[in-house]
């Protein structure tokens, strides 16, 4: 019989919290939660990772702009001059990073093309929001073409190139410097 006076209360407590997570995890059930060894990290680690579970799973899916109260709008993008887009696009960034949504691989797109990417595929992308999540969500923006020339060509390194090669049988395009670099807000390290 286990002697519950000489478990500390935080560890009771930590046992009834993971009971109380893998509950309500019951619903969505799958290999991840199997492959979950409880033995190999404490129990306070385990209830974060399963409260992290269960935040992904009850998070609903909503268009990025309607991440924002009240939903981001921006103006069409032939109707602002390249000033005041410019600094737009500037605003606009600062919101989407303050919502942990770090737009990545961005310097080959000039100021007018990131815009018009953010207005015409993020702000309107379904995404899982997750409130009170300390990861960000990475905006590939050099993929919205759907093809890797341009990651291979402003993004990858040697390494990354010759892999590429290798795998796909196919020539690559030259290496060059993105024509646009900025410094946007990055996910902490």
């Amino acid at each position: 019989m286990a002697d519950f006076g000489a478990t500390p209360s935080h560890e009771i407590e930590a046992l009834m919290r993971n009971a109380e997570l893998r509950n309500a995890l019951e619903p969505y059930f799958d290999d991840a939660i199997m492959h979950l060894d409880s033995g190999e990290v404490p129990t306070e680690v385990e209830n974060e990772y399963l409260a992290s579970m269960l935040a992904w799973e009850r998070a609903p899916v909503l268009p990025i702009c309607q991440w924002f109260t009240p939903p981001l709008t921006l103006p069409l993008p032939e109707t602002l001059d390249d000033e005041t887009l410019h600094d737009k696009l500037w605003e606009v960034v600062q919101l989407l990073y303050d919502k942990r949504i770090v737009l990545d691989f961005t310097d080959h797109l000039s100021d007018r093309q990131l815009y018009c990417l953010i207005y015409r595929d993020i702000l309107p992308s379904p995404e899982k929001k997750i409130d009170e999540s300390q990861s960000y969500l990475h905006w590939d923006c050099s993929d919205a073409s759907g093809d890797a020339e341009t990651w291979l060509r402003y993004y990858a390194d040697e390494d990354d190139r010759a892999h590429w090669a290798e795998e796909y049988g196919e020539d690559l395009p030259s290496s060059e410097e993105p024509p646009f670099p900025r410094r946007l807000p990055r996910e902490p390290q």
